[in-house]
């Protein structure tokens, strides 16, 4: 057999995992075997509390019941205790949930996600799909390794299947990037949540690649992209918790109703990923390699994340460039029509080598992947990919996590003086590097760059 043949005979049955990976909730897009009946059910029923706590789940499907009749009517009505008024037509429906529109009694207007009636019944019928699957991909290519996506489902998916653990995931995410004004995260209402049901603050907004809505509204696309990386990399490299789901639906932008700035709203906090500090701490160094073009560094740490002899593959795969563009220097210019092109056909003729590298990386490293790919995504609809500018918000990002974890790990005060100055000195440089890059239509810029990167080596 030819090997573009079996490439996509194996991206074939790929795209079939694929689907049973996404029916299982893991990406969220699709209800291919999902029952038909559960994409348009609204579960809603009574929340009797006592002492402000839910004191069961209120899920109760309106869709079989006929419409006008006396049960019909009964449960419109314990609608109403909850709720002054509440959309039957959901704002937005996935996989798991739909989400709907409401105002309690006090005024407050909220969104109400609701779980579908049988999606935690169906969910180990749909990994079980999926894992008969990816033994039948196994059978017939034995160089593909896709069982890791069965063992990220089993773990993933209950904790989505928890919209407690979402509203939790929600208040953390909001602590800890507090120091970003841009940020919107909704507040949670947990007297009125369970782990079926959540109600959280209504934020109304357009969705992060929306140009349209944008230009429309006055919101500039470049600062809405680098707020964007500015928050993911604050996620990944210093806390090491990350928002796993940033499809344009689960980011709007909108203007503020009080200041007028332009804000990031962060919805969908169900599926996070934990970093743990060793591999937090290499893939800052491996991005500050790549950033910086140290090829000895990012085989070394390429090497440390898995990727063995797999290391240009790897740098590819996070960079989305190709070899020559890393080796070259993946700041110095943006990626062309040419290289995507070339980048999406190579990767039939490598999917053994991806399917080989996906299972050798730590569990960590895949929803990272997924992460990098869905941001790219949002950069390439505003037209800001691979902008110099996102490069060295990583850069200062990966420069401070460092710092702090080498400050921590030291008693003595003049060496945390020394670190603390050389990362100032770290900042410093890549300041006068952004500033030099915004005037680079000057005739001499290139030349003050290259004297500037010679006086001032790569940080280590």
């Amino acid at each position: 057999m030819k090997k573009g043949d079996m490439a996509r005979k194996a991206l074939k049955l790929a795209s079939w995992t694929s689907m049973a990976l996404a029916a299982s909730g893991i990406y969220l897009y699709s209800n291919k075997y999902l029952d038909p009946n559960d994409f348009g059910a609204v579960r809603v029923g009574r929340a009797v509390a006592t002492t402000a706590v839910i004191s069961y789940d209120y899920l109760t499907s309106l869709k079989s019941v006929p419409y006008g009749s006396e049960e019909y009517l009964q449960l419109r009505s314990k609608i109403h205790d909850l709720f002054q008024s509440f959309d039957d037509t959901p704002l937005g429906t996935a996989s798991l949930a739909q989400v709907h529109k409401a105002v309690l009694h006090d005024g407050r207007t909220v969104a109400v996600k609701v779980q579908h009636p049988k999606v935690r019944a169906q969910s180990s019928k749909d990994i079980l799909l999926m894992e008969v699957l990816i033994l039948a991909v196994k059978q017939l290519f034995p160089e593909f390794e896709f069982m890791w996506l069965v063992d990220e489902a089993k773990k993933n998916l209950p904790l989505e299947l928890d919209f407690l653990n979402e509203g939790r995931n929600a208040e953390k995410v909001s602590q800890m990037l507090k120091h970003f004004d841009f940020l919107k995260v909704p507040r949670i209402h947990w007297d009125l949540s369970t782990e079926r049901v959540l109600l959280m603050e209504f934020v109304d907004g357009g969705q992060v690649n929306d140009r349209d809505y944008m230009e429309k509204n006055k919101i500039d696309v470049n600062e809405i992209s680098r707020h964007l990386g500015k928050m993911y990399s604050e996620m990944i490299f210093v806390n090491g918790f990350v928002h796993c789901d940033p499809h344009p639906g689960n980011v709007l932008v909108r203007k503020h109703p009080g200041t007028g700035k332009a804000e990031i709203v962060l919805l969908d906090h169900g599926l996070y990923q934990v970093l743990t500090e060793e591999f937090r701490l290499n893939y800052c160094h491996l991005w500050q390699s790549l950033i910086w073009t140290d090829m000895k560094r990012v085989k070394e740490y390429s090497q440390r994340l898995g990727a063995g002899d797999l290391y240009p593959l790897f740098a590819c795969m996070l960079t989305a460039r190709s070899w020559n563009s890393v080796n070259r220097g993946i700041s110095q210019a943006p990626v062309t029509a040419t290289e995507d092109l070339e980048i999406r056909n190579n990767a039939a003729n490598y999917l053994p080598q991806i399917s080989q590298l996906l299972n050798h990386v730590p569990r960590q490293m895949l929803l990272i992947l997924k992460t990098n790919d869905l941001l790219r995504g949002i950069e390439a609809a505003l037209g800001t990919r691979a902008s110099a500018s996102s490069f060295l918000n990583m850069s200062r990002c990966c420069i401070r996590a460092l710092a702090e974890h080498k400050k921590k790990n030291t008693c003595s005060f003049f060496r945390r003086t020394q670190i603390s100055f050389r990362e100032a000195f770290n900042l410093w440089q890549i300041n006068l590097h952004e500033l030099i890059l915004r005037v680079k239509g000057l005739k001499l810029a290139d030349r003050v760059l290259a004297l500037i990167c010679w006086l001032f080596p790569a940080p280590l």
